[in-house]
């Protein structure tokens, strides 16, 4: 197996992301997301129906998470909200109306395409407390302690350092910031999985256990944290987080699939909270 530096990662989601905002402009797809619609719980984690009314239709068909971290957050008016890898910018959007003029968003996103995206969907909206700012999660440039929330959606499992995110959001946050995070994680998921491009850059290879995760957020400082929501994905939900690569990859396709059966069950979508209670 060859090991990949951590600039060959960020390249390799780089490249599947902006792939996947042409294919969700031409044809409403995302990754990150099953195609159709779960059922369930999975539904209540994706459910944008009520705070994504009346947004940018392509900020809506270019969101490629894997759940709402906004749905239950207490983001008040007048807070500073930051979201990690804020993509084309929908949950950047609803964070805007929730803290409202006296308030401000910031978005960071490592691709120039996806800043972009949002940029015009901001102007779209007529949202002028948007911050974008073109940056790594591992190396946010925000200032330490000035967050009141911090947000991200099915990002930070990409990250080839996880643990310097981890220490990112204790820094960023506020003494009483809290944070709310949607994204995957995964349990003794097999290494044939974990190799291969496609289920990396659609948010499984990539994935940590559910005790890592809280694990780093915990060595970060973070406090009071909690799994709200989970959703275990079947082999046919993560068929369909890679469904739209199957076509371009040949005979990989046998293996992959094959892969995707052996990680059934070990893959879920969560919603994790908690908060920053000491200065750091």
């Amino acid at each position: 197996m060859t090991v990949k530096t951590d600039s060959a990662i960020r390249d390799q989601v780089k490249e599947a992301y902006i792939e996947a905002l042409s294919r969700a402009r031409s044809r409403g797809e995302g990754c990150c997301s099953p195609d159709t619609p779960p059922a369930g719980a999975a539904a209540k984690l994706v459910d944008y129906s009520a705070d994504a009314a009346d947004l940018p239709e392509e900020a809506v068909a270019s969101s490629f998470g894997c759940g709402n971290p906004l749905a239950f957050a207490g983001v008040q008016e007048g807070q500073v909200v930051l979201d990690l890898g804020s993509g084309a910018g929908l949950d950047l959007l609803i964070a805007s109306r929730k803290v409202g003029p006296s308030g401000k968003v910031i978005g960071v996103d490592m691709t120039d395409e996806m800043l972009a995206a949002a940029r015009k969907n901001a102007d779209d909206a007529g949202a002028t407390n948007v911050d974008l700012r073109k940056g790594i999660i591992e190396e946010l440039p925000v200032e330490d302690n000035s967050v009141d929330w911090l947000i991200s959606n099915c990002v930070i499992n990409l990250s080839p350092q996880k643990d310097k995110v981890f220490s990112e959001i204790g820094r960023v946050l506020k003494p009483g910031g809290q944070f709310s995070i949607s994204d995957i994680v995964a349990e003794d998921l097999p290494e044939s999985v974990r190799e291969l491009a496609v289920t990396y850059s659609a948010c499984i290879g990539g994935a940590i256990s559910e005790p890592e995760y809280r694990g780093g957020l915990e060595k970060a400082g973070l406090t009071d944290i909690k799994v709200t929501d989970r959703f275990v994905y079947s082999a046919a939900a993560l068929a369909d987080m890679v469904a739209s690569d199957f076509d371009n990859l040949g005979a990989d396709a046998d293996q992959i699939r094959v892969a995707i059966n052996n990680a059934a069950g070990k893959v879920a979508s969560v919603r994790i909270s908690g908060r920053k209670t000491h200065r750091h």
